[in-house]
C-alpha cells in the first residue's frame, strides 16, 4: 500500500509544484518545470515498482506534468509558447543524454565508488534513447496541435473561447497519451517482449495516463483563475 500512497502524493505534489512555479515566475516558471521534469523523468523511468495491481515504471507522473505545462501555456499564452516548452524539453533531453553518456568515457580512480552505479543507471541502450526522444517530439507537438484544434471547435460551436476548457484539455491529452503509449511501447520493446506482454505494458501505462490526464484539469482551471486575477484591474486603479 506504501507505493500507492506515494504515487498519489507524488501526483498531487508534482501538479502543485507546476502551479506554484507558475504563480511565482509566470510563463518562465512553466518553462523551468519542463527542464526539471525532463531531466528527472529520464532517471526515474528506470525504476520499476508494483502498485495498484500492476507493474509499472516511475516517471509517468513527471512526464504527464509536461502535458499540464503545455496545456496551461496553450490556454494562457498561445500555441507558440507551448511549442517553445516542447522544444526546451527536447533540447534538455538531448543535452542530458549526451552529458550523462560522456561520463562513461572516463576511467575511474581506484578509490572511486560511484562509477559502477553511474554506469548501471545511465547506460541506457541507444534504441531506448532514440525512441524516447522521437516519441516525445511527435506526441508533444501533436498535443499542442490537438489542443488548439479542440479550442477552435468549441469557440466556433459555442461562441465563447473560455468555455469547455475541460474538453480541449482532456480531448488533446488523452489522445496524445494514447499515441505516446502505442509508439513508445512498440518502438522500445518490439522484439524484446511478445505481443501479449506488449499489450499488457501498453494497457497498464495508458490506465495510468488516463488518471494523470484527468487529474490535471483542475490545475489548468486554477492557472487560468490566477491569470484572470492578475489581469483584473484593482479597485483602486479602476476608481481613478
Amino acid at each position: 500500500m506504501l507505493n500507492e500512497i506515494l504515487l498519489i502524493l507524488s501526483l498531487v505534489i508534482t501538479y502543485s509544484a507546476v502551479l506554484l512555479l507558475f504563480a511565482i515566475f509566470r510563463e518562465q516558471g512553466l518553462y523551468l518545470w519542463t527542464v526539471i521534469a525532463t531531466i528527472a523523468a529520464n532517471i526515474e523511468v528506470l525504476i520499476v515498482v508494483n502498485a495498484f495491481g500492476m507493474e509499472m515504471t516511475l516517471g509517468n507522473i513527471l512526464f504527464a506534468s509536461t502535458f499540464l505545462v503545455t496545456d496551461i501555456l496553450s490556454e494562457l499564452y498561445g500555441k507558440k509558447a507551448a511549442q517553445t516548452a516542447v522544444w526546451l524539453g527536447i533540447a534538455t533531453s538531448v543535452c542530458f543524454i549526451l552529458i550523462s553518456q560522456s561520463w562513461m568515457l572516463y576511467i575511474p580512480n581506484e578509490n572511486d565508488f560511484a562509477m559502477p552505479s553511474i554506469r548501471t543507471v545511465f547506460s541506457n541502450t541507444p534504441r531506448l534513447m532514440a525512441v524516447g526522444i522521437a516519441v516525445y517530439v511527435i506526441v508533444q507537438l501533436f498535443d499542442v496541435w490537438a489542443y488548439h484544434k479542440w479550442w477552435d471547435f468549441t469557440s466556433r460551436k459555442f461562441k465563447d473561447s473560455k468555455k469547455f476548457l475541460w474538453l480541449r484539455n482532456n480531448g488533446s491529452t488523452l489522445v496524445s497519451q494514447l499515441l505516446n503509449t502505442i509508439l513508445f511501447t512498440w518502438g522500445a520493446f518490439l522484439g524484446t517482449h511478445n505481443t501479449q506482454t506488449l499489450i499488457s505494458i501498453a494497457c497498464s501505462s495508458y490506465i495510468i495516463f488516463i488518471i494523470t490526464s484527468l487529474a490535471d484539469t483542475p490545475f489548468v482551471y486554477l492557472a487560468r483563475y490566477l491569470q484572470d486575477k492578475w489581469n483584473r484591474p484593482s479597485s483602486a486603479s479602476s476608481g481613478q
